[in-house]
């Protein structure tokens, strides 16, 4: 592996590079106009790139969608420093000052903490930093952008914090029951609003009950997104090698194109 260039030296460069191309004086157009509102969708995008890497365990495209989301944090900060609000250094010396304040364990003078214990510690100092802030309520603080599954399970886990939980899983799947029998009542009405809400209802409750079972639903659903994309890349792989496509077959075909698919992964290696 090749030595990597130093650190200050490269990252300096890449903040050379940023107001370069927001310079009033032979900048680029397109950055020029940007704001932190048209950026944002590109910073949530590109996180959503560097776990995609991680995912498909591919190095080289890691290293390059890492690149693409510190592109954004300088991105973020220029534009705050053109404002005069903050600079790079300082996002970087209030993330330092934070992880030192909520690690007293390695920083400070605190006895060792198994990873439990740390959890807790760490809970606890964002609740005195949510306070100082003056975010009240148990469910403050929690991001409005998040994803909205993300989001659903951070609400419950802060609420299971405080004691407003399920015992077990097991309560979780009778409420899922329930709420699908709920939404299953508002079918024959059809009456978009009501859909909507016991379908929110229903997503609720999954979420809740992925976190329940220490699982992130964001994952599972992407995980569930993956395995369609594959199966139903295999159906279309079948039904072209008997001429035709889904247009142009029943849904009685694919469906048994989809079984057999289905069977091979379950019966493979």
């Amino acid at each position: 592996m090749p030595q990597s260039p130093d650190p200050a030296a490269a990252l300096q460069r890449l903040l050379t590079v940023m107001a370069r191309l927001r310079s009033p004086d032979g900048g680029c157009p397109w950055d020029l106009i940007q704001n932190f509102a048209t950026i944002a969708p590109y910073t949530i995008e590109e996180a959503y790139e560097v776990e995609d890497a991680i995912h498909r365990d591919d190095r080289p495209a890691l290293l390059d969608e890492l690149g693409d989301l510190l592109f954004q944090v300088v991105y973020h900060a220029q534009m705050a420093e053109e404002s005069g609000h903050f600079g790079f250094s300082d996002i970087a010396e209030k993330i330092t000052r934070k992880m030192i304040l909520r690690h007293p364990h390695v920083f400070g003078e605190t006895e060792s903490r198994t990873s439990e214990e740390q959890t807790h510690a760490w809970e606890a100092q964002k609740a005195v930093e949510r306070a100082a802030r003056a975010e009240t309520g148990t469910l403050a603080g929690i991001p409005q952008g998040l994803p909205a599954l993300t989001r659903a399970a951070k609400l419950t886990r802060r609420a299971a914090r405080v004691g407003f939980d399920w015992p077990e899983a097991a309560g979780i799947l009778d409420k899922l029951e329930e709420e699908a029998a709920e939404l299953r009542a508002e079918l024959p009405a059809a009456d978009p609003a009501r859909l909507a809400d016991e379908v929110g209802d229903l997503l609720f409750v999954l979420a809740n009950l992925a976190r329940k079972l220490d699982l992130d639903p964001e994952t599972c659903l992407r995980g569930a997104n993956r395995k369609f994309e594959r199966r139903f890349g295999a159906v279309e792989a079948a039904l072209a090698a008997e001429g035709l496509a889904p247009a142009d077959t029943t849904l009685e075909v694919m469906e048994a194109h989809w079984q057999e698919v289905k069977k091979a992964e379950r019966s493979g290696p």
